[in-house]
């Protein structure tokens, strides 16, 4: 058996990867857009068909609690899947090992043929992590399942839940202290501002281009702000 170098091979886990980032930056990205997006337009949407500040702020913290909570609970039924989901491709591997291991062997060479490595080569090469780490093996490079970025139910439900309420505060706390004749004026300003700032930073943690997603999120919240104000102007007249 060929043991690993491993003074000679730098780990993938000694360099800082953005990738590593991926579970909880998505909670949180996602988490904190919604709270100020769902929130700002609930309070459009009422403010527009309403003349009560009483009524406007009552709806936005409403729609803070019930968002946060919607939040946690749906990121952690979907993360928790998607950990069985894993889970499940992690056995059904590690019976393929026990039962037919060299029918694995043959399918891991055949991936590294298909990578463009010389069939020899190939082969020498997932007999050595076949040795090393079989189940490992197997579920990087036939499945894409690595240990980078984990799934982890109850962090993304707390993430989640904290950067709702935190992004619905914005525009709830603006709604509090505008005038009631330009409370959606307000809130709107808030909103678009918070959620280009939220956009520039979320692809800025990421790596990604901070302008392209600035804009991205103003146009698709100023579009959600502007139906639902006028959902509740047409409501507020009907009733």
């Amino acid at each position: 058996m060929v043991r690993p170098i491993r003074s000679a091979v730098p780990s993938a886990h000694a360099e800082p990867h953005l990738s590593g980032r991926s579970g909880w930056l998505r909670a949180a990205v996602m988490g904190a857009n919604d709270g100020i997006l769902s929130t700002a337009s609930l309070i459009a949407g009422v403010a527009a068909g309403s003349s009560n500040h009483a009524t406007i702020i009552l709806a936005g913290f409403a729609g803070l609690v019930a968002g946060a909570l919607s939040m946690a609970a749906g990121e952690y039924v979907s993360v928790s899947s998607q950990a069985d989901a894993e889970r499940a491709d992690m056995e059904r591997e590690r019976d393929e090992l026990e039962n037919n291991p060299e029918a694995e062997l043959a399918e891991l060479t055949a991936i590294y043929v298909e990578r463009g490595l010389a069939p020899d080569l190939a082969e020498r090469v997932a007999i050595d992590l076949t040795e090393v780490d079989a189940l490992t093996a197997h579920l990087r490079d036939e499945i894409g399942l690595t240990d980078l970025s984990p799934p982890r139910p109850v962090q993304a439900a707390v993430v989640s839940a904290l950067t709702f309420a935190a992004g619905a505060a914005v525009p709830l706390a603006v709604s509090w202290v505008a005038p009631l004749d330009s409370v959606v004026l307000w809130v709107a300003v808030a909103t678009l501002a918070a959620l280009g700032s939220l956009g520039a930073l979320g692809a800025q943690a990421g790596g990604a281009p901070q302008g392209r997603a600035a804009l991205r999120v103003i146009l698709w919240g100023a579009l959600a702000m502007a139906v639902t104000t006028a959902i509740g102007a047409l409501v507020g007249q009907a009733v």
